[in-house]
């Protein structure tokens, strides 16, 4: 790119400003750059003069994408500087297009979010200002408000509304022992380890469900999908049923009629119906409708 650009034009014209843009190679071609720039025109003089373009955000394909009409007369030599506020450029493994002209963006976001989790850690494990107690089944925990309130509308209505919470500053969890509560706080506070969550995931769910933690009930899902098994297949779907996870429903029922493991568990599935809701039992009979078509 020639920057700035000298032009040299005989007598009066309109102007017509176009930057040199080299022919495009073919990653280029491939992923044109998305550019943030303006256009800059001046004129030695006397007297001296400029005029600037609006910024414009546009891929850049070919020396067309430069051109930016200039309603003015002008003669003698004038100067085009082409200023880049930003330059992106598309990678396959990135949705959002990385910064060539400031490398290490990036970087800062990165290094800033692991400084921030680094930060939340310590609150966490050295009950920074901590300013809430958790009573669980079998130990206390110590928590913040803000950041409890920050993942969840249930515990934002607790300390914002004048309920018990509130005005005691501590919150009761009886349906959850201290080991699993820990791995709650873990997600929230981004410290979480994988054999944690794997270990509690369904207290961890039933949480997830009950505080409105949306992120932390679709990470669960999502987990519960991945070893369905004849072992553990109608719990799944009935924790499926009970929490409206239609994702890990489907699974089930996927795995136990199209694939046909309804028979490996056809000593367990008088039980399941016993127990089975009603809307349920008529769901998992329309898909052995839907797999067992008559020829």
């Amino acid at each position: 790119m020639n920057h700035p650009k000298q032009v040299p034009v005989c007598g009066e014209e309109q102007v017509g400003v176009r930057a040199a843009l080299p022919g495009p190679g073919r990653l280029a071609k491939e992923q044109p750059p998305l550019a943030r720039f303006l256009l800059r025109v001046s004129w030695a003089g006397p007297p001296r003069r400029s005029t600037a373009s609006p910024v414009y955000e546009q891929l850049l394909r070919s020396s067309d994408d430069f051109v930016w009409q200039v309603d003015v007369m002008s003669h003698g030599r004038f100067t085009i500087d082409v200023e880049f506020l930003d330059l992106r450029i598309s990678t396959n493994n990135a949705t959002e297009p990385s910064s060539s002209i400031w490398p290490n963006e990036g970087m800062v976001q990165s290094v800033a979010s692991k400084s921030t989790l680094g930060c939340l850690s310590r609150m966490l494990t050295e009950s920074i200002h901590a300013d809430v107690t958790i009573n669980t089944t079998d130990g206390v925990l110590k928590a913040h408000k803000s950041v409890l309130a920050a993942c969840s509308p249930v515990f934002e209505s607790m300390f914002v509304h004048d309920l018990r919470e509130k005005e005691s500053s501590t919150v009761d969890i009886s349906d959850m022992c201290v080991e699993s509560c820990s791995a709650l706080l873990g997600f929230v506070y981004g410290t979480i380890r994988q054999e944690q969550f794997w270990k509690h995931r369904l207290s961890l769910l039933a949480a997830a469900n009950k505080y409105g933690v949306a992120d932390l009930k679709s990470c669960c899902e999502e987990s519960l999908l991945e070893d369905i098994s004849s072992g553990n297949v109608l719990e799944r779907l009935h924790v499926a049923w009970l929490y409206q996870l239609e994702k890990l429903k489907k699974g089930c029922l996927t795995y136990l009629f199209v694939f046909g493991k309804i028979y490996d568990v056809r000593d367990e599935i008088g039980g399941f119906f016993h127990h089975a809701d009603r809307e349920l039992t008529l769901e998992m009979f329309q898909e052995v409708l839907s797999v067992w078509k008559p020829i």
